[in-house]
C-alpha cells in the first residue's frame, strides 16, 4: 500500500536542519493513501514547499522524500484538499488546519 504521511512540527526548522531520516512517529503523523494524493499531484506543483531543508524551497510535494510545508502554503493546500470533495481526505485537512491556526510547519513523508 503506497501512503504519505503528514505531521505537525512542533519547532520551526532552522535553516541548517536537514530531514532526511524517515520519523513519522516523531510527528504523530496520520497517514493518508496515495490514491487521494496522486489526483492532487498537478495542482500541488503551485504549492510553495521544501525539500528536506529550508535550503531548497521547491513546488509541490517531494513525491518520494520529505516536504516541509511552511505556514503560508496552508490556505492553498487546504484549496486544493477540499475542492477534492473526499472524506478520505477529511483528516488531513483537519491536521492542516490546525498547523495553520497554530503557524506550524507540517512535514510530509512520501511514499
Amino acid at each position: 500500500m503506497a501512503k504519505h504521511e503528514f505531521g505537525i512540527m512542533q519547532k520551526e526548522p532552522s535553516p541548517e536542519e536537514r530531514f532526511d531520516t524517515y520519523e513519522p512517529q516523531k510527528y504523530n503523523c496520520i497517514t493518508v493513501h496515495d490514491d487521494f494524493i496522486q489526483p492532487n499531484m498537478t495542482d500541488l506543483q503551485d504549492l510553495d514547499c521544501y525539500w528536506h531543508t529550508l535550503q531548497r524551497p521547491e513546488k509541490g510535494l517531494a513525491y518520494y522524500g520529505i516536504t516541509l510545508i511552511p505556514p503560508q502554503s496552508m490556505d492553498v493546500l487546504i484549496r486544493i484538499l477540499t475542492s477534492q470533495n473526499r472524506k478520505e481526505l477529511i483528516p488531513l485537512i483537519t491536521l492542516i488546519n490546525k498547523a495553520k491556526e497554530n503557524r506550524k510547519y507540517i512535514i510530509h513523508f512520501g511514499i
